[in-house]
């Protein structure tokens, strides 16, 4: 089974490496909830090294990354770097940690972070994230054909973008959740349809445009594009982080 060979890989890097895994999961279209019958298992992790590999005077690379093949996206972030992108709001980071696919975790520490992102998530850039996601996804919806995975790479971050206008929120990772958001059925039936064909269809399939789909994204675009003002700005700290990181490498 793929879970148990994901388990392998998992164990034989923190052999192989040195490290401890605090956290591993699902990061892609399974994880989005709409997954081609060929989509492959992107597999992303946050890891520990112990204490005194943060020593010396020079920095040591922070990401683990295996060959990747056609089943397997396995990669993963140094606990450090991870807690440096995770006050800088970074979007895959925060989606990791909401994943309803999690291969490993120390609980305690999932739980501790987890809490944190209310704190440390700033919308503002979130929400310049998924908008730039969403306006570039869609420049490649123009053609006479077009991928319909591509769609979904362009609705996830927009859905995403206005959340955070409307709710004023983290956006969450799971698309189905997104689309609560979303009040207009004639659209939502749309969109159920490219559901259907996006779960039956590989990763290269096509289909021609669906006018409707992309009236729909091209009004949203605009409406996120003229509503940015309202997303609020804040602060952080970097204390508690600081503490996050020096608990987890003493436990290493």
């Amino acid at each position: 089974m793929i879970f148990d060979e994901i388990q392998e890989k998992l164990s034989e890097i923190e052999r192989t490496s040195g490290v401890r895994i605090l956290y591993a999961c699902e990061s892609g279209s399974r994880a989005w909830g709409f997954p081609s019958p060929d989509s492959d298992y992107d597999v992303r992790f946050i890891y520990v090294h112990p204490r005194n590999w943060y020593l010396g005077i020079y920095d040591n690379k922070d990401v683990i990354e295996l060959p990747v093949n056609e089943i397997l996206d396995i990669s993963g972030w140094d606990l450090r770097k991870a807690l440096r992108l995770f006050k800088n709001t970074n979007a895959p980071l925060y989606e990791w940690l909401q994943s309803g696919i999690v291969y490993r975790q120390n609980a305690a520490f999932t739980q501790e972070l987890k809490a944190l992102m209310p704190e440390y998530y700033l919308l503002r850039s979130g929400l310049h994230h998924y908008l730039s996601m969403a306006k570039n996804a869609f420049a490649e919806l123009q053609g006479e054909a077009v991928r319909v995975k591509k769609y979904f790479y362009c609705l996830r971050p927009l859905l995403a973008a206005k959340w955070i206008i409307d709710r004023q929120q983290l956006p969450p990772m799971d698309f189905d959740t997104l689309r609560t958001n979303l009040a207009d059925s004639a659209i939502n039936s749309e969109i159920d349809t490219l559901l259907e064909l996006k779960r039956k269809a590989d990763e290269k399939g096509t289909i021609a445009p669906m006018p409707a789909i992309n009236a729909f994204i091209e009004q949203q675009i605009t409406w996120c594009s003229e509503n940015q003002q309202e997303v609020e700005r804040k602060e952080t700290d970097a204390a508690p982080l600081n503490n996050l990181f020096r608990k987890y490498i003493d436990e290493a």
